[in-house]
C-alpha cells in the first residue's frame, strides 16, 4: 500500500463553458481507458482492485431500497388543546398529544394543523412508531416557533453530563483578538427542541465513569470487508431479525491494526483518542441479522472492516427505537444574535438520536444555531431539507456518530460554520443532490469518520484566500475537530461530481484553487468541475479521475451502486 505524503496539485477546468485543452486531454484518456465517460474506478478491474470503493447504497431508510412508510393511525393535537395562531404557548398540549402517542399500540401519526404553534419546551419522542407531522413546510403549512433558546429551558438533566465534561476538561472557546475566553456551549453539538432517544439512552458518551457495560452477543472470528457473511468464534446470542452493533475496539494501542485498517499507511499524526479509551468501540456498525446457519451469520449491509484474530470484533446489544419520523413542517427561530463558534445559546431544531430506520422529511428550518444534529443512528433518511435565514449556524444537518445515514436534497441558504459535516465516527453516510449557497464547507470533521460520500453536491463560493502562486483560493474543506482526533478523515471518503461555482472575485478563465489541507488518506475524488478553471490542492494525495468534467454517465454514485444490488 502506498505511503501518503503532503499532497499533489491537480489542474483542470472550464473557460466560458468550453472545457480547457488540458481537461479535454484528461477526459479523452479516461474515456479511452474506461469506456464512454465511465470512470475506471467503476469499470477497470486493476483500478478497482488497487483502489477500494465502498458500496454506499445501503445508506438511508430500509438500507436504501424501502420507501418511507405512510402512517394512517392519527392523534390530532387539537384534541389536546394545541391551537395554531392563537398567540398562546402550545407546549403543554403538544406534549400531551405525544404522551398519548407513547401509550398507543402500533405506529401512530401525531398530526398538527396549518398555522403557527409556539413551543418553549422539548418535545421528547422515546417510543418506536411515532411520526410527528404537519401540513407542509411552505406557505399554508405548519410552523413550530421557538421564542427562547435551550439555555432558558429545563432539559430534565439531559445536559448534565456534557456540562460536567466541559468544566472538568476546561473545554473553552478562546479568541484572544476578540477578548473571548469562555467554556464551550453545551448546545454546540447537542440537544434540540424535538429530541428522539431510547428511554434512558446515553447516545453520546463524555465521562468515562458513566460508561455502561457493553453486552457482548458473540465474538466474531472472521469476516471480509465489503461482504455480508461472518463466522462466529464459538456460540452467539443473535437471531434473525435482531438489530445489533458490530464493535471494533482498539486494544492494541497507538500502532494497533485497527488504526491501520482505518488509515492505511498514513505517515501523518494519528490523534491519541484512537487508543485512549480501549473499552469504547473505535468503530461501530449497526446492522440487522438476516440469516443464521450454525456459526455462519449474514448481515444486512457490507462489513466496514475485515475481522480476524488481529482485528477482532463482536456483536453487541444496541438499545434503539425505530420507525420514527418527522415530516412536513417548519421550525422557526426568532432573529437572534450570533455569539460565535462554540458559544451558541441553543436555538437547535432537531436532535435525532437512538433511531434505526427513521426519517426526517420535508422540513424547513430558519435562523437555527443547528438545524439538525444526529447521534447514535443507523439507516435514517433526511430528505428535502431547507435551512435559511441570516443567523450563522454551527451546523446545518450534522452527521456524526452514525452509520448509513442518507441526507438527500438539502439546500443550505444560511451562513454556517460547518455546512455538510461528516463528524466524529460517522461511517457509510451520504450527502446527495444537495446545495450550499453561503460560504459553504465540506467539513470532514476529525474523529475517525471514514467511508463516507459527498455525491453530486453543488457549492456557490467566493475565494477566501490566496495560494502561494497568487491564485485565488477557496478553503472549501475547512474542517473542525480536536487534535486528539486527527486526521480529518479515514480511508475511502469519496467526493463524486462536486460542482464548484464561483460567484464572484474570480474572472472568467482565471484559475481557482480548491483547498483541502486537513483531510486524511485514501480519499477518492471523481468528477470535480465548475464554472472556472480549478486546481485541486488536497492533502494527502487522493485517488482522482475525470477532473474538469462532470461524470454524466454516472451523475450519482449512490444511485449507480443501488441499481446494481
Amino acid at each position: 500500500m502506498a505511503t501518503f505524503g503532503m499532497g499533489k496539485v491537480m489542474k483542470f477546468g472550464v473557460l466560458g463553458g468550453a472545457v480547457s485543452a488540458a481537461a479535454l486531454g484528461m477526459a479523452a484518456a479516461a474515456g479511452a481507458a474506461a469506456g464512454p465517460g465511465i470512470p475506471k474506478l467503476l469499470t477497470d478491474p486493476k483500478t478497482i482492485a488497487d483502489n477500494y470503493l465502498p458500496d454506499f447504497s445501503y445508506a438511508g431508510y430500509g438500507y436504501g431500497v424501502k420507501p418511507i412508510p405512510r402512517v394512517d393511525a392519527m392523534i390530532d393535537v387539537a384534541d389536546y388543546g394545541a391551537i395554531p395562531d392563537d398567540g398562546l404557548d402550545d407546549s403543554v398540549a403538544l406534549k400531551a398529544a405525544l404522551a398519548a402517542a407513547h401509550e398507543a399500540e402500533g405506529p401512530v401519526r401525531v398530526q398538527m394543523h396549518s398555522g403557527r404553534y409556539q413551543l418553549t419546551e422539548i418535545l421528547w419522542i422515546e417510543k418506536s412508531g411515532i411520526v410527528l407531522a404537519g401540513m407542509g413546510s411552505g406557505a399554508g403549512g405548519t410552523q413550530l416557533y421557538m421564542p427562547r433558546p435551550l439555555n432558558q429551558i429545563d432539559g430534565g438533566g439531559a445536559f448534565d453530563e456534557i456540562k460536567e465534561y466541559l468544566v472538568r476538561y476546561d473545554k473553552r472557546e478562546r479568541q484572544k483578538g476578540q477578548n473571548l475566553d469562555v467554556l464551550f456551549s453545551p448546545y454546540s453539538w447537542t440537544g434540540g427542541f424535538i429530541w428522539t432517544r431510547f428511554p434512558g439512552g446515553r447516545h453520546a458518551t463524555y465521562l468515562e465513569e458513566l460508561d455502561r457495560p457493553i453486552e457482548n452477543l458473540g465474538n466474531i472470528a472472521r469476516g471480509k470487508r465489503g461482504t455480508m457473511e461472518l463466522t462466529l468464534g464459538g456460540t452467539g446470542n443473535v437471531s434473525v431479525g435482531d438489530v445489533v452493533q458490530i464493535n471494533w475496539h482498539n486494544r492494541a494501542g497507538e500502532n494497533g491494526p485497527l488504526i491501520q485498517a482505518i488509515y492505511g499507511d498514513f505517515d501523518g499524526t494519528i490523534g491519541s483518542r484512537h487508543w485512549e479509551f480501549p473499552e469504547r468501540p473505535l468503530v461501530r456498525q449497526a446492522t440487522k441479522i438476516t440469516a443464521v446457519k450454525g456459526n455462519r451469520i449474514t448481515i444486512a449491509d457490507p462489513l466496514l472492516h475485515d475481522i480476524s484474530s488481529a482485528v477482532p470484533a463482536n456483536f453487541a446489544r444496541w438499545d434503539h427505537i425505530s420507525e420514527v419520523g418527522l415530516q412536513d413542517f417548519s421550525l422557526i427561530f426568532p432573529d437572534n444574535p450570533y455569539f460565535g463558534h462554540h458559544n451558541e445559546a441553543g436555538y437547535n431544531g432537531v436532535y435525532f438520536t437512538g433511531v434505526y430506520n427513521g426519517w426526517i422529511s420535508n422540513v424547513h428550518i430558519k435562523d437555527a444555531d443547528s438545524a439538525v444534529l444526529t447521534d447514535d443512528l443507523a439507516n435514517v433518511t433526511i430528505r428535502n431539507i431547507l435551512t435559511y435565514g441570516d443567523h450563522k449556524a454551527h451546523y446545518a444537518v450534522h452527521v456524526g456518530n452514525v452509520h448509513n445515514v442518507l441526507v438527500d436534497n438539502m439546500t443550505v441558504r444560511n451562513p454556517t460554520q460547518h455546512t455538510f459535516s461528516f463528524n466524529t465516527q460517522s461511517t457509510k453516510s451520504v450527502y446527495k443532490d444537495s446545495e450550499g449557497w453561503h460560504e459553504p464547507t465540506l467539513d470532514q470533521h476529525a474523529g475517525a469518520n471514514h467511508q463516507n460520500l459527498y455525491d453530486n453536491i453543488t457549492v456557490h463560493v467566493r475565494p477566501d484566500g490566496t495560494a502561494e502562486d497568487g491564485s485565488p483560493q477557496v478553503y472549501l474543506f475547512r474542517a473542525g475537530g480536536a487534535g486528539y482526533w486527527k486526521p480529518g478523515h479515514g480511508g475511502f471518503n469519496t467526493i463524486w461530481n462536486l460542482k464548484v461555482l464561483a460567484e464572484g472575485d474570480v474572472a472568467p478563465g482565471q484559475e481557482l484553487v480548491v483547498l483541502e489541507d486537513s483531510g486524511g488518506p485514501m480519499a477518492r475524488v471523481v468528477g470535480l468541475h465548475g464554472n472556472r478553471p480549478l486546481r485541486l490542492d488536497y492533502r494527502p494525495d487522493p485517488y482522482t479521475e475525470m477532473l474538469g468534467m462532470k461524470v454524466t454517465s454516472v451523475p450519482s454514485l449512490y444511485e449507480w451502486q443501488r441499481a446494481r444490488r
